[in-house]
């Protein structure tokens, strides 16, 4: 966590040398900008996972709230607002969740208690000024049991540090069959003592989103545990009975125990081996990458990789908190998905079994897999960052779908450990893989990841529900997704066909211009008519999309506020903006003076609730707003102005979001406790502040990006030499502050520019992107042609 002395020194060395860029020149150390204690109050469960590298399947963090969690999404795991601690984790994806373990000293307990009352159990207690966190590495002082306890990670292998006092009784304490974080249900847990400084053992779980997207399949994870130090003693336990001196526990509820005797500081270490696959993956992964490293090498090493990847990305300016949100953010969108393939590149099949990544001739994976919760909106953000400035990693992500889907014959959008877990019941990875060929990242099978995306678009017949678009046969054969309930196994019911029809209308189109680049006719009309179903929706007199019933009529007692009715996690206020495919074509059916009246009052009255849901701790907090920032269906908004003919107010409100929607407190981080989801959120203030922004989200086949209100004063991006053949992006203001939010002019490589949007690949290529600002808008710039849209550029 980075303490106010901390930031104050920071904002020395700024002062003192004159700019960052010196600052750069000579050591340049991104992850110290980075806080992980930002938006930490009432965060998901994978959003706080100090101790990780980019990327990495080993992701360890303190719980405070994990412990018997409901499983479903809810926030949970850690919140800045609390003060004990239960334990310290490994896993953290979506659905996934286990392995917990906790040093104490004293008398044995068995279960970890509660906030209200931490003595009821082995939980400690802890004050914020000994806490600390940064990428890769946690550290805190458990006050209860007087143990200073550090953890940090590679890959696949947790490093646990624990300093003891001089005790006959210190202790580690391993939870294995309990509910951890978003794990739900463990059906099955395995831990044993299988050697004098060893454990393995393995958790299996049955989460809530497998219970109706890939009914009977199971979360599995495996471990290997090595010790410097040998227990002199040991038991199991299930739930609060002891069994002392057994050496292994099969069940649920279950657990074990080490116990020691410490001197005075003295140091307990483990590694801890991961792996989806099997144990004895476990112990390889264990093994190849931990050697004879230190504690102290290893969490070196994780600055290292997260310099190297947040180091990308160089920016200068005079605002330090801009600097702290900007790496923030950026730290965020590398830590949301995670590997799921071991060092031998196995990992875990769909039908349980194992699979193999083709090696390459050094004898390593060519590729890694990943797990991950859908992309939902966040190819808005997420695609387009990681797109520009990791790319390799944007083509592993492609080629792990590519992959499940050559083994189930359906992408999924969403997998936790080899199964289907599709939060949102729509999937955007038909558009991922167009938009990923369009910006020129095309290291994959291209036929095959062309058809597969176009059966995500079209393909309806023995669809299984976990990969998503369960309506899909109705938007195909009649334009559109009536509004009706749908009940799932669990009890849930959706209603969401106006808010689906409108999504598959978008990643129609992404797919139709991947047909178009490849020359398939038949499928690019096919696709391209299908776009156009948005139509079928908007409501002449209203001028709202609005939902339909399956006889056509439109619903009754309509009330474009009113969130759920036919719109997940929105309203119509908010999704009648969702044409990003044809936005010059929903400005024709509102009429340019309507469009803008009413997106202009959206954001004068949405400042006043902090462009989301004002300081209402929720997830879904501003649902029922004219603008919810906190959430992925409205991101693209504030940027729509650059169709309309004022692109100043892209300018203006962008900027704006990033002062005042993004905080830099626990608890103001994302908005108010809203929901950051896996890094999307972080990802969209990297992309404002550069001042770039896709509202298609690269569908387009020929990509571009349109301008917003660059915040920093130099931006150097280190482009991949693999897929792109410029070396730098540089992104320069002159005459910038805060006060100074407006684009004069622009120019690119001395070019003067005359719109507010540049093609992609002049941006890849290389070269110095240049922008004049000013504290007024200049309403003669960007004005002269709208960026393409798809009733004019299909």
């Amino acid at each position: 966590m980075i303490k106010i002395a901390k930031l104050y020194f920071l904002c020395y060395l700024v002062l003192t040398t004159g700019t960052f860029a010196q600052v750069a020149k000579k050591e340049f150390n991104p992850s110290a900008w980075v806080d992980p204690q930002i938006g930490s109050v009432h965060g998901r469960w994978f959003f706080y996972t100090p101790a990780s590298l980019p990327f990495g399947m080993a992701k360890l963090a303190p719980h405070t709230n994990a412990f018997g969690s409901r499983g479903g999404w809810q926030p949970c795991g850690y919140d800045d607002r609390h003060s004990s601690i239960e334990g310290f984790g490994h896993f953290h994806e979506f659905q996934i969740g286990g392995l917990v373990v906790m040093p104490t000293t004293g008398s044995l307990q068995t279960v970890p208690g509660s906030l209200e009352n931490p003595d009821s159990g082995y939980r400690s207690r802890f004050d914020k000024a000994t806490e600390h966190a940064e990428p890769g590495y946690y550290t805190v002082y458990l006050k209860d049991y007087k143990i200073k306890a550090e953890i940090t990670a590679t890959e696949r292998v947790g490093y646990h540090r624990y300093t003891f006092p001089q005790s006959t009784a210190s202790r580690i304490i391993f939870d294995v069959g309990h509910r951890q974080g978003e794990s739900s249900d463990v059906t099955e847990a395995y831990i044993r003592l299988s050697g004098p400084k060893e454990l393995e053992g393995s958790i299996e779980t049955y989460p809530e989103y497998l219970k109706f997207c890939d009914a009977g399949k199971r979360v599995r994870m495996y471990f290997v545990i090595r010790l410097n130090k040998a227990p002199r003693s040991f038991g199991t336990f299930i739930d609060s009975v002891a069994s002392p001196g057994q050496k292994s526990t099969h069940g649920t509820g279950n657990g074990m125990f080490l116990n020691f005797s410490t001197v005075k500081d003295e140091v307990v270490e483990m590694q801890v081996g991961l792996s989806y696959t099997s144990t004895e993956n476990a112990r390889k992964n264990l093994e190849a990458e931990t050697g004879l490293q230190s504690f102290d090498a290893v969490r070196h090493a994780a600055r290292n990789k997260w310099n190297e990847k947040l180091g990308r990305i160089i920016v200068e300016g005079k605002d330090s908190v801009d600097k702290v949100k900007f790496y923030t953010g950026l730290y965020h969108a590398l830590l949301g998905r995670g590997l799921a393939s071991d060092v031998n590149g196995q990992y875990p099949k769909n039908d349980g079994s194992i699979g193999q990544i083709q090696l390459g001739k050094n004898g390593k994976p060519k590729y890694n897999h990943y797990n991950t919760d859908g992309i939902w909106g966040a190819f808005w953000n997420l695609g387009q960052l990681w797109a520009l400035v990791y790319p390799e990693f944007q083509s592993e992500y492609i080629q792990t779908n590519l992959d499940f889907a050559q083994e189930t014959g359906w992408m999924h959008d969403g997998v936790a450990a080899g199964a289907h877990s599709n939060g949102v019941l729509t999937n955007f990875f038909g558009l991922m893989i167009a938009a990923t060929y369009n910006c020129g990242i095309r290291d994959f099978d291209i036929s095959r990841a062309y058809e597969t995306a176009y059966k995500n678009e079209t393909g309806y017949i023995n669809r299984p529900f976990g990969s998503g678009k369960y309506d899909l046969h109705y938007f195909v054969n009649q334009g559109y997704i009536p509004a009706k309930d749908t009940t799932l196994s669990n009890g849930w019911v959706f209603n969401f066909g106006a808010s689906h029809t409108l999504e598959f209308c978008f990643s129609s189109y992404a797919v139709s211009q991947f047909a178009k680049a490849l020359g398939k006719k038949d499928d690019y009309k096919l696709l391209i008519g299908l776009a156009s179903g948005w139509k079928n929706l908007f409501d002449q007199e209203t001028k709202f999309i609005r939902p339909r019933y399956e006889n056509g009529k439109f619903i009754d007692s309509f009330n474009a506020m009113q969130a759920w009715r036919g719109f997940q996690e929105g309203n119509a206020f908010q999704y009648t903006w969702y044409v990003p495919q044809d936005v010059a074509g929903l400005i024709a059916a509102l009429g340019k003076d309507t469009f803008n009246a009413r997106l202009e009052n959206t954001f004068n009255e949405s400042r006043k609730s902090t462009f989301g849901g004002g300081k209402e701790v929720n997830s879904f907090s501003g649902l029922e707003k004219l603008y919810n920032h906190g959430n992925q269906p409205c991101l693209h908004h504030s940027w729509l102005f650059n169709y309309s003919g004022k692109p100043w107010l892209s300018q203006k409100w962008t900027r704006a979001i990033c002062d005042e929607f993004y905080g830099a407190t626990p608890l103001h981080g994302y908005g108010y406790g809203q929901d950051e989801d896996q890094g999307q959120l972080g990802a969209w203030f990297v992309m404002a502040a550069l001042g770039l922004f896709d509202v298609q989200g690269h569908a387009g086949m020929n990509p571009t990006f349109q301008f917003g209100s660059p915040i920093f004063d130099r931006v150097t991006i280190k482009l991949s030499g693999k897929y792109y053949p410029g070396k730098t992006l540089v992104i320069e203001t002159r005459n910038n502050s805060k006060q100074h939010p407006y684009i004069q002019s622009a120019s690119f490589n001395n070019m003067k520019l005359d719109n507010c949007w540049i093609e992609r690949t002049k941006l890849t290529d290389g070269g110095v992107l240049s922008f004049d600002m000013g504290p007024d808008p200049n309403t003669a710039f960007g004005i002269q042609t709208p960026p393409p849209s798809m009733s004019t550029n299909q």
